[in-house]
């Protein structure tokens, strides 16, 4: 906490915007909530365990609301859940360099850019048999998995517009499996980052508590007077922000 470069509570200001803005699309905001806290200056070992936790709160909110609603297909999930739950717990129990978590930490922010401004048409269905589905799921879930235990970014971003892509299920759906996803994963990498790279999550409350009251309010409307596209975008903002500071970081060390 000491490397923190704002107050702790302006912070968590930032947060309950993006908790808010990404539960209304079934997502948890883990890639936002790291690029603010890199922008910021927390400590690169506390980062994934503070992004995973964040995750957990404001998805368990979006997971039951989605699984209240009937949303939530186990056939659709499943598959991605065989590969991402390992591969979540041996990312977090990994320990990693500095130099090399942000280097895997940039790149993860340069792909959140390239889907939220380039890859943002979901209109395409791709015609693949039911083999294949199951192959692509289990490859997409080892890969998001691992991410998550690694970096803190539950992976939901990218998982959502594949499944639409991918003609797996409706919009809904996608969105309920897309926040499913990112708790379980959530939990395996905390497990494993709690156990091999412990922090002391009291020193966060005031993050935690200002995601659960803008995940709550975000997974409730569904929705805000913009569309979800262009939230996505407004926050893709913070990322480039993030890779921006992240460069500058690397190449000055």
């Amino acid at each position: 906490m000491e490397e923190l470069s704002i107050s702790l509570y302006i912070l968590a200001g930032l947060f309950f915007v993006v908790a808010f803005a990404y539960s209304s699309v079934g997502l948890g905001g883990g890639s936002s909530y790291t690029a603010l806290m890199a922008i910021f200056g927390v400590g690169f070992i506390a980062i994934p365990t503070i992004s995973l936790t964040l995750n957990l709160f404001v998805t368990s909110i979006g997971s039951f609301n989605f699984i209240r609603k009937k949303h939530a297909r186990v056939r659709l999930i499943l598959p991605f859940f065989i590969s991402s739950i390992p591969m979540s717990y041996i990312g977090g129990s990994l320990k990693l360099p500095k130099d090399i978590f942000y280097w895997i930490l940039l790149l993860t922010l340069i792909i959140v850019a390239l889907r939220i401004y380039v890859w943002e048409k979901t209109s395409l269905k791709l015609n693949i048999g039911n083999i294949q589905q199951i192959i692509l799921s289990l490859l997409t879930g080892a890969v998001l998995g691992l991410i998550a235990g690694i970096v803190g970014i539950g992976g939901g971003i990218y998982l959502v517009p594949l499944i639409i892509i991918l003609g797996l299920g409706t919009e809904k759906e996608a969105a309920a499996c897309g926040a499913i996803f990112i708790w379980v994963n959530s939990m395996s990498g905390l497990i494993a980052r709690l156990q091999y790279n412990p922090v002391n999550i009291k020193d966060f409350i005031p993050l935690i508590i200002a995601v659960l009251i803008g995940g709550t309010l975000g997974s409730h409307m569904g929705s805000s007077k913009f569309t979800p596209k262009t939230m996505q975008k407004l926050l893709g903002g913070i990322i480039i922000v993030a890779i921006v500071f992240l460069v500058k970081k690397m190449l000055s060390a």
